[in-house]
């Protein structure tokens, strides 16, 4: 999670609509093939770090983010997680970059020094944002480069030496309310006003709604080529 949305979301997030579908999306992906060790690149709150150490058999992890203000190590369900500002070669089976690479100018290079310092099977699972029709202030706000199709993202992957497993579009239910969204906000927002986060607590009954939403296509949407608000991408170092 963001360091910014984490700010803005506060201890809300792990009940937040968004964020618990992005975890249960996550978790039927990893499915059987559950980690012992966790990197979480670009990581910011820990939110995916954290919640894999409580959820599974994960043992370890290590969130790597230039924004911290310092390093520190703590405990999450009596498993140990590191919060670094760079990157020394932790070992890892799992690696994540979730909402990452869009944040970068050169998104391939990025990915590049952790494929060939990971051992050979290492599984890495990849998110960014879809589309870029569905551009809008909040992407400048979070400061983003660009925002992806699955063909762009995937072809990244494997300019990076990753070999894919599946990718997938999510949120596909909620993109119609996204698209909605977009179109007010493009209308109302004054000319030169600052960019602003779309991410905000909602009311109890709303919260619930959009987490139904997005729970009724979990059980296919691994399968879903077509549409959504993010792409997901599992794929191996080989």
């Amino acid at each position: 999670m963001d360091l910014k949305e984490g700010t803005l979301l506060g201890d809300s997030a792990a009940s937040h609509w968004y964020y618990k579908a992005k975890l249960a999306a996550l978790l039927a992906l990893i499915g059987q093939e559950q980690a012992n060790n966790v990197l979480d690149i670009g990581a910011g709150t820990g939110f995916f770090a954290r919640q894999l150490l409580m959820r599974t058999q994960c043992r370890t992890a290590t969130c790597i983010d230039p924004g911290y203000e310092s390093e520190t190590e703590s405990m999450v369900a009596g498993k140990p997680i590191r919060f670094r500002r760079v990157w020394r070669s932790e070992a890892a089976d799992l690696v994540l970059l979730m909402d990452v690479l869009e944040h970068v100018p050169d998104d391939e290079a990025l990915l590049r020094p952790y494929i060939a310092a990971a051992a050979p099977g290492t599984r890495f699972i990849v998110t960014v944002p879809a589309f870029n029709w569905l551009w809008s202030e909040h992407d400048v706000f979070l400061e983003h480069y660009r925002r992806y199709t699955r063909g762009g993202i995937t072809a990244v992957c494997r300019a990076a030496g990753l070999e894919i497993e599946t990718s997938c579009y999510f949120y596909s239910t909620v993109l119609p309310l996204a698209v909605l969204q977009r179109l007010v906000s493009r209308l109302r927002r004054p000319t030169g006003a600052p960019a602003r986060s779309q991410m905000r607590t909602h009311s109890p009954l709303v919260n619930r709604l959009l987490w139904l939403a997005c729970r009724t296509e979990l059980p296919w949407f691994s399968t879903n080529r077509i549409a959504g608000l993010t792409v997901f991408v599992v794929a191996q170092k080989r």
